[in-house]
């Protein structure tokens, strides 16, 4: 082996296992400006627990305190994050096929018997992954919620648990959930633990495709609407709504804006809103609720530029780092 190609391999040997050099940080900005705008006045709404803001950004608003409180059907969010995490639907394709079972049937007519939010199905019905996830995101079905739980996890009280480790792995603190549905009045969160599941949930393109669609076509139930009453007006484009007596009305939902000529996502959610005089349905009074505070704050997102591109914001150099060796000439010791 010639000596100059032994000196080389012997150098990166050597770098490889001294120690990493001292470094310095130098600092090339140091000026920082206030950024223009003016700061947006939120119209919360009264007594109840809202959060607002930008999935890029963070959540830079929120109202009435962080105590959890019941979501209702929120918490079929995490039941779709945590199914489509589990079980990825192909990029093209509807998915695994689903067989309801007679359990699943005798379900659906119970909870029909109860007053909850159905989607009605038969024994033997062949749903598909996506018409599943459709079935509960877009009308709300509870019954579909817990044959999705069933499927997923194979029995509720395990896929409760697997919502819970979910919503550990996201920082939801304030989170619980004890169904997959929410009819469980032990399923409670936070307005601020809801956005960020939102904003997670909504990085899943089928979950964001669902969530968008005003109606769905079901092989038993036929055609479903969308319970979401805000869709596609003043360019919300989902996500979820609740509602119950412990829960009062509940929504977490997305709007585009277009700021310098981009779309810009604002993600609302909105907890608790009760049922009054003037608005007695809880599910309306949410939806205006939120609608009023998107309207409120929507008009006041501005494009800044931060920083130039190519700017150099610093220079870390290491100290004592010797260059390779340099070859020698053929022929010499």
């Amino acid at each position: 082996m010639p000596f100059s190609l032994v000196a080389a391999v012997a150098w990166v040997g050597v770098q490889l296992l001294r120690p990493v050099p001292s470094m310095t940080l130098t600092a090339s900005v140091t000026t920082v400006r206030a950024l223009p705008g003016v700061a947006p006045r939120p119209d919360w709404p009264g007594r109840a627990e809202a959060a607002i803001g930008l999935p890029v950004t963070g959540l830079p608003g929120a109202h009435g305190g962080s105590r959890p409180v019941p979501i209702a059907s929120l918490a079929k969010i995490m039941t779709g994050y945590a199914v489509l995490r589990d079980r990825p639907l192909p990029a093209a394709g509807p998915g695994p096929v689903i067989t309801v079972a007679a359990a699943d049937a005798a379900a659906y007519a119970r909870d029909q018997r109860q007053g909850q939010s159905v989607v009605r199905v038969a024994a033997g019905e062949k749903l598909t992954g996506c018409q599943a996830l459709e079935a509960m995101l877009i009308p709300s079905g509870n019954n579909v919620a817990s044959l999705l739980a069933r499927w997923d996890a194979g029995s509720e009280a395990a896929f409760a648990a697997r919502m819970n480790a979910r919503a550990r792995q996201l920082g939801l603190g304030g989170t619980r959930y004890a169904d997959g549905s929410g009819a469980d009045p032990a399923t409670v969160s936070t307005a601020s633990d809801q956005f960020r599941l939102t904003v997670a949930a909504l990085q899943i393109p089928a979950f964001r495709q669902i969530v968008a669609m005003p109606q769905v076509r079901l092989p038993v139930a036929g055609l479903a609407y969308n319970v979401n009453a805000g869709l596609g007006h003043d360019g919300i484009t989902g996500v979820k709504t609740g509602s119950s007596s412990q829960a009062g009305g509940c929504l977490a939902f997305a709007a585009i804006r277009t700021v310098a000529g981009s779309p810009v996502t604002i993600v609302d959610v909105v907890l608790g809103v009760p049922a009054t005089a003037a608005q007695p349905s809880e599910l309306g009074g949410v939806i205006s609720a939120a609608e009023n505070l998107l309207g409120s704050v929507g008009g006041d997102l501005e494009y800044a530029r931060v920083v130039r591109p190519g700017a150099s914001w610093g220079a870390c150099p290491a100290r004592g780092v010797p260059g390779p060796p340099r070859s020698r000439p053929p022929g010499s010791a």
